[in-house]
């Protein structure tokens, strides 16, 4: 949040504070490994409070096509976070091409997940916390196997082939686990990923029905444009038009 300081010609001059606690807030993140790559899902409904803000603002981004980076919760902080990794993509880059055309230091999905978990560490030590849970996906080209990671706010990382953040950790997870396997193809991944965005649209009341999805493989990353997801079926289920108790009337 930030403070005016009144002048003495008059003029307000806005003065930087701490974020002492999540104010616009977006809501979770959902990851995958598949066969050949790695899947992101998360919806763009922005939360006041308890009032939606916006309808469509993603929380997925692309940096220099390589990595993929969301993140839940304070929307503030998610943005400084990818200037600031869109800051070091960039001198990675260019340190790299200074140096040799034989030395490729750009930046990598886990080299950046690694410097995350420094920063948020860091961050909540001087008591200044970034309030996100962060993904971090891409593809590794050492090992040729794609990466999935998270960070919260307090530098905790865990690698992964299922994560979810807010309330996916708790109603996306067991879905994911149920169903998730090795040899999953790409469609069956974003089905598997559709399906959770439509139990937390269903469940979580700051989570929305239009979504964005972001896929990175070796040949690189893409980042979806928001679409709705069909959910009509799931009003239309028998548990929902039922009138309560089973008694005539309107319940």
């Amino acid at each position: 949040t930030s403070t005016f300081t009144v002048l003495q010609t008059g003029a307000p001059n806005m003065s930087k504070q701490h974020t002492t606690r999540p104010i616009t807030t977006g809501t979770s993140v959902v990851g995958i490994v598949y066969d050949g790559g790695v899947l992101l899902a998360a919806d763009t409904l922005l939360s006041y409070g308890s009032m939606v803000k916006s309808f469509s603002t993603p929380r997925l981004h692309s940096i220099e096509d390589r990595i993929l980076l969301g993140a839940s919760g304070e929307f503030s902080d998610l943005q400084e976070i990818v200037s600031q990794v869109k800051a070091l993509a960039l001198e990675a880059s260019t340190t790299s091409s200074m140096e040799s055309i034989y030395v490729d230091r750009k930046l990598s999905a886990k080299s950046l997940w690694n410097y995350l978990r420094a920063v948020m560490y860091q961050k909540r030590s001087r008591m200044n916390p970034f309030w996100n849970d962060v993904v971090v996906a891409g593809w590794d080209d050492q090992t040729s196997k794609p990466f999935l990671g998270t960070i919260d706010r307090l530098g905790t990382t865990l690698q992964e082939n299922l994560v979810a953040t807010g309330f996916g950790a708790y109603l996306a997870m067991p879905l994911l686990r149920e169903k998730w396997r090795p040899d999953l193809s790409e469609g069956e991944a974003r089905a598997l990923l559709e399906d959770c965005m439509k139990v937390l649209f269903y469940r979580d009341c700051r989570a929305s029905a239009r979504i964005t999805l972001a896929k990175c493989t070796s040949d690189g990353c893409i980042v979806s444009e928001p679409y709705e997801l069909d959910h009509s079926n799931g009003w239309n289920a028998p548990s929902m038009v039922r009138a309560s108790g089973d008694l005539d009337g309107d319940g």
